[in-house]
C-alpha cells in the first residue's frame, strides 16, 4: 500500500465538518500507532477505500442487474456483474450473490433459502466457537430454528466428528452448519458433506473467517462440498465490510430471492464495487503470497505464545486465528485484554472450550498486511506475555508498540 487515501478524505471533510474530520484522523492514528490483532479485522487497500467513497454511494438499486426497481442503473449493473464474475472465478463457484450487507445477513439469507421456522439445525455450539447466528437465543437463529449444538474433544480441542455423526443420526436436521469464529483448525468439509448426505440435510459452510485464506490457496475450499457458502468480504479477504453467498446453479434463484426481496432492500452499490476491487486483488500472486504469510505468522505466534507459558488451544493453528488461555500467567482473559489494550495491543476475548472462562483470540491478517513477518511475531508474543504477567509497564510497552508499528505503517505516505 502506498497512497494515503484516508488522510485525503479527512482533508475534504476538514473544510466542511472539522469535528468529524478530527474523529477520522484520530481513528487513523489509533490504527497506525497500535497493534491490530483482532482476528476479524484488516486494512483495506487504497483502491477499496476509493470505491467505498465513490459516487456509487448515491445510487439506489433494489433488485439485480437487468431487473432493478429503479432507473439509472446502467453503470451499477456493470459493477455488480463484475463483482459476481470475479467472485465466481476466484472461488470456483457456479453462482455468487454479493449483496449481503454482512456475514450475519448472509447466514440469514442462507437459512431463509433452505429452511422454515422450527426446522432443526446442527451447528457448532457457542461455547466451542460457534457464531451468534449458529443458534444463540439472543439471535434470530436461536429464536426461529431448533439448534442442536455439537462440540469439540475435551483433550485436543478438535471438532468431535463422531459426535457430529451421532447427533445428525439422532436429530435428522434439515441443515448442518460448519464454521466458527474461534476454531483455529481447518474444517473437514468432506466429512461434513458425508454426514449431511447420510441424513438428507443441507450443508451450510460459514466461512467468514477462512474465506480469504481460501482465495489465496492457503486453506481448503468449502465450495465443492457445501450447498451454500456464507462469507464476509473483510477479515483476511481484505475487502470492505460486507457479506456474500456462493452456491450451485440449482440454488441460485432461491439464494438470490432470500437476499432480495426477503431479507434486504437496496444493494449498497459502493460496497459492491469495493468487493469487486477486493476480489480482483485476491486473484493475484501477491495476495496468494500474503495469505500463506498470514498462516506462517499465526503458527509462529502460536508457538511463541506457548513458549511464553500461555495454553494455546488445539496446540496451534492452521489459519490466521490463535486462541489461548492466559491463566498460567496469573490472569483471566478479560484482565489480560485490558492490560494489553492499555499497552496498545488490540485483540479480543473468546470462550474457551470446556472451561467456564474466557481466553484471548488473536489474528495475524492485519499485521501481515502491514508487512510484518515471523521475526515480528516472536517480538509480539514476548511483549504480550510481559504485559499480561505485569512485568512490563503499560507505558513502556506502549512505546515499544509504537516503535514496532512505526516501521510498518498501514498506509505509507
Amino acid at each position: 500500500m502506498s497512497v494515503t487515501h484516508a488522510p485525503q478524505t479527512a482533508d475534504v471533510l476538514a473544510r466542511q465538518d472539522p469535528e468529524l474530520a478530527e474523529i477520522l484522523l484520530g481513528e487513523l492514528d489509533r490504527q497506525s500507532s497500535t497493534l491490530q490483532l483482532v482476528a476479524a479485522e484488516n486494512f483495506c487497500s487504497p483502491a477499496v477505500l476509493a470505491a467505498l467513497g465513490s459516487a456509487l454511494a448515491n445510487k439506489y438499486a433494489e433488485g439485480y442487474p437487468g431487473a432493478r426497481h429503479h432507473g439509472g442503473c446502467e453503470m451499477v449493473d456493470v459493477a455488480e456483474r463484475l463483482a459476481v464474475e470475479r467472485a465466481k472465478s476466484l472461488f470456483g463457484a457456479e453462482h455468487a450473490n454479493v449483496q449481503s450487507h454482512s456475514g450475519s445477513s448472509a447466514v440469514l439469507a442462507a437459512y431463509a433459502a433452505l429452511l422454515r421456522p422450527g426446522d432443526t439445525v446442527l451447528a457448532l455450539g457457542l461455547p466451542y466457537g460457534g457464531h451468534l447466528t449458529h443458534g444463540s437465543p439472543a439471535n434470530f437463529s436461536g429464536r426461529w430454528f431448533d439448534f442442536v449444538p455439537y462440540g469439540v474433544d475435551a483433550e485436543t480441542g478438535i471438532i468431535d466428528h463422531e459426535q457430529v455423526r451421532t447427533l445428525a443420526r439422532t436429530h435428522r436436521p434439515k441443515a448442518i452448519v460448519c464454521g466458527s469464529i474461534a476454531y483455529p483448525r481447518h474444517i473437514d468439509y468432506a466429512y461434513f458433506r458425508e454426514v449431511a448426505d447420510e441424513v438428507g440435510a443441507y450443508l451450510i459452510a460459514d466461512a467468514a473467517h477462512p474465506i480469504g485464506l481460501v482465495a489465496g490457496g492457503a486453506a481448503p475450499s468449502p465450495v465443492p462440498y457445501a450447498d451454500v457458502v456464507c462469507a464476509t468480504t473483510h477479515k483476511v479477504l481484505r475487502g470492505p465490510r460486507g457479506g456474500m453467498l456462493l452456491c450451485g446453479s440449482e440454488l441460485a434463484e432461491r439464494v438470490d430471492r432470500a437476499v432480495f426481496p426477503f431479507t434486504q432492500g437496496g444493494a449498497q452499490m459502493h460496497t459492491i464495487a469495493a468487493k469487486a476491487v477486493a476480489f480482483g486483488e485476491a486473484a493475484t500472486p501477491a495476495f496468494s503470497a500474503y495469505a500463506h504469510q498470514v498462516v506462517a505468522n499465526a503458527r509462529v505466534l502460536a508457538a511463541a505464545l506457548a513458549d511464553e507459558g500461555l495454553v494455546v488451544t488445539t496446540g496451534g493453528t492452521d489459519t490466521h486465528l490463535v486462541t489461548a488461555d492466559p491463566a498460567p500467567l496469573g490472569v483471566d482473559g478479560r484482565t489480560a485484554r485490558g492490560r494489553l489494550a492499555a499497552a496498545g495491543m488490540v485483540l479480543d476475548c473468546c470462550v474457551l472450550p470446556h472451561a467456564d472462562l474466557r481466553g484471548l483470540r488473536l489474528g495475524t491478517a492485519a499485521v501481515t498486511t502491514q508487512g510484518m513477518a515471523e521475526k515480528e511475531m516472536a517480538r509480539i508474543a514476548a511483549l504480550l506475555a510481559g504485559v499480561v504477567r505485569g512485568g512490563v509497564e503499560s507505558a513502556r510497552a506502549r512505546e515499544e508498540v509504537r516503535d514496532l508499528v512505526g516501521g510498518f505503517p498501514p498506509y505509507p505516505a
